[in-house]
């Protein structure tokens, strides 16, 4: 007599039959964090170099208030047409962002990603990353406008020419761009990528609890 076949929807997420898989998911997400850091980590200059050119694109809108967008490993600066004071000879401010400050939810998308162990895992990868790059632009922009526009210094400041509403929206865009955006946009991204994996994981969930 032939034994009994496991449940299908345990084995599709990666469960053994009559225990749930999202321990083990977990788990294995764990162990891809440290690695996915540290690719990310070594990538982020070429990362940050497309970001560089999307924020030149974003800067367009603003006339002359960015020249160029440089770039020195994850660090973009932006070179402004901006005088440090009215005293100020050839001088101009530049502001200087951090990229990965607003990127660390890559290597969180790219640790899902490989757990989840997917067929079409690697090009859902690839996909992903570029996806997110103008979620880090928007961030990195707003970081810069912040700076300008509300930290600088008052004669900076003024020199921008924002009224006290476009602060108010950069300061919003800037709380957005910094507390939500970096962690909310990857997880949104990996669950609209992998609805049918979390389909199967609570499906194996629900058979393992019943």
């Amino acid at each position: 007599m032939d034994a009994p076949r496991p449940s299908g929807s345990a084995t599709a997420a990666g469960g053994t039959p009559g225990r749930s898989p999202l321990p083990r998911f977990v788990l294995v997400v764990l162990l891809w964090l440290p690695v996915a850091f540290a690719v990310w980590y070594f990538v982020a200059p070429a990362l940050m170099w497309i970001v560089g050119l999307l924020c030149d694109v974003v800067a367009l809108p603003f006339g002359d208030l960015v020249r160029k967008v440089e770039q020195s490993g994850s660090t973009l600066q932006f070179v402004t047409s901006l005088k440090p004071g009215k005293a100020a000879g050839a001088g101009v401010v530049s502001v200087s962002v951090d990229g990965l400050l607003y990127a660390f939810g890559m290597p969180m998308f790219a640790a899902l990603t490989i757990a989840a162990r997917e067929p079409a895992r690697w090009r859902i990868l690839v996909i992903g990353i570029v996806a997110l790059l103008p979620f880090v632009a928007f961030g990195v922009f707003a970081d810069f406008l912040k700076n300008v526009a509300i930290t600088a210094d008052p004669l900076v400041a003024s020199q921008a020419g924002f009224s006290a509403a476009q602060r108010e929206v950069i300061a919003f865009a800037y709380q957005f761009g910094t507390l939500i955006m970096p962690t909310v946009a990857p997880a949104i991204l990996w669950v609209v990528t992998h609805r049918s994996f979390l389909e199967r994981m609570r499906a194996a969930t629900r058979s393992a609890s019943g």
